[in-house]
């Protein structure tokens, strides 16, 4: 019980404090999920950013569900998702009662805007950590170059490209068994 409470407060702060969505909140699911409860390392954490990108929803709550899981079954995955859920819930409930109020307020105008370029930058610094753990060898940036480029300048659906670069890896993994099979026999 006392495990499932703790967390329930972790993922209610990270959900409290993070503004900017799943990939801003990476930094505080790495020093609260990583560092401070051990509860996954940083490849389990990565592997599960990428699942809850390609899964339906959004990459916090699966993240959240999915450690809660691993920690816990069925009940952790519960509990860490309303724990991530519920700060959202109760600040837009407030936020709705009272915009209406205070949105054309100056002070609040540039407070948002402030809040936009700290989510900007939250997000550089997770892309940044995200190129250092997942693009480790050529075949890799290859399949990151091509999916960006086709992000970019077409309007081909992310599930298209997360189908494809999934697709492309697998390919390139296999291709990889093939030939080091070929050699090994070779010799």
């Amino acid at each position: 019980m006392r495990e499932l409470l703790e967390l329930f407060r972790a993922w209610f702060r990270m959900g409290l404090f993070t503004f900017g969505g799943g990939y801003a909140m990476l930094p505080m699911i790495q020093r609260e999920v990583i560092e401070k409860h051990h509860w996954a390392t940083e490849d389990e954490v990565m592997d599960y950013y990428a699942i809850g990108q390609c899964t339906p929803g959004v990459i916090a709550v699966n993240t959240a569900t999915f450690i809660g899981y691993k920690i816990h079954g069925i009940s952790g995955g519960i509990i860490a998702t309303l724990g991530v859920i519920s700060p959202s819930l109760i600040i837009i409930s407030l936020i709705a009662a009272l915009i209406s109020n205070f949105s054309s307020l100056p002070v609040v105008q540039h407070a948002l805007a402030g809040i936009s370029v700290g989510v900007c930058v939250l997000m550089f610094v997770t892309i940044g950590k995200l190129i250092k753990k997942g693009l480790k060898d050529v075949p890799a940036w290859i399949i990151f170059a091509a999916a960006f480029l086709l992000a970019y300048f077409t309007d081909v659906s992310t599930v298209i490209l997360v189908i494809g670069a999934g697709a492309a890896g697998y390919i390139i993994m296999q291709v990889g068994k093939y030939r080091e099979k070929k050699e090994r026999s070779g010799k």
